[in-house]
């Protein structure tokens, strides 16, 4: 029997490597097809859904580096996440401006294929991370990217639905910045929760 506990604390952070490596590799390969549709579809509410995952691999990778580590690594990793998405929610918002002013009507049927596979892809991750939703900072970081991913997987389709409906871009505009506008509240959270981190630390 190890008394120290040793033992178990690398098995949990085995686990905790392997959930958040599956996020990652699954989120960066979504990332790929979702550009590349959204691009094709002319699709702004995709191309936000596209540049969300790429910010939750950007942040996965950060929690695989702060596994393990130190209390203030994974604060900062979480500080780092919560920078990047701010900055994710903001360039989607602005790009859904510029597609409102060059205009153009999205391919419906491709924006709904797509993210009903971004929402299977992303519905298998929040599953591997739910069991540490109410974990460390970093890795609830983690599960608030993925569950925001799903919020905005079903804002794409609901989108795609009424351009097959209406013939008209104006939805996929409405939901890139409603995605955008939702990337930047997960933002503020998960910089709060940074903050209120590191206001335990300090004792203030």
């Amino acid at each position: 029997m190890n008394e120290c506990g040793c033992h178990t604390g690398e098995a949990k952070t085995r686990l905790e490597r392997r959930a958040i490596g599956i996020a990652l590799a699954l989120n960066a390969t979504m990332f790929v097809v979702g550009i590349a549709a959204g691009l094709v579809a002319r699709s702004n509410a995709l191309l936000a859904d596209a540049l969300d995952m790429l910010a939750d691999s950007t942040a996965y990778g950060i929690a695989l580096l702060a596994i393990g580590r130190a209390a203030t690594f994974k604060r900062r990793a979480a500080l780092a996440s919560g920078v990047i998405l701010a900055i994710l929610g903001v360039g989607v918002i602005a790009d859904a401006v510029r597609r409102a002013l060059v205009g153009g009507e999205p391919e419906g049927w491709i924006m709904a294929l797509i993210a009903l596979l971004s929402l299977i892809v992303n519905a298998s991750v929040l599953k591997v991370l739910a069991p540490y939703r109410k974990g460390e900072v970093h890795l609830r970081a983690a599960w608030i990217f993925t569950r925001a991913d799903v919020i905005a997987n079903l804002g794409v389709i609901s989108a795609a639905m009424l351009v097959i409906a209406t013939n008209s871009g104006i939805p996929d505009l409405l939901v890139g910045a409603a995605i955008g506008l939702y990337v930047l509240k997960e933002a503020t959270e998960i910089l709060r929760e940074a903050r209120d981190v590191r206001g335990a630390e300090t004792g203030g």
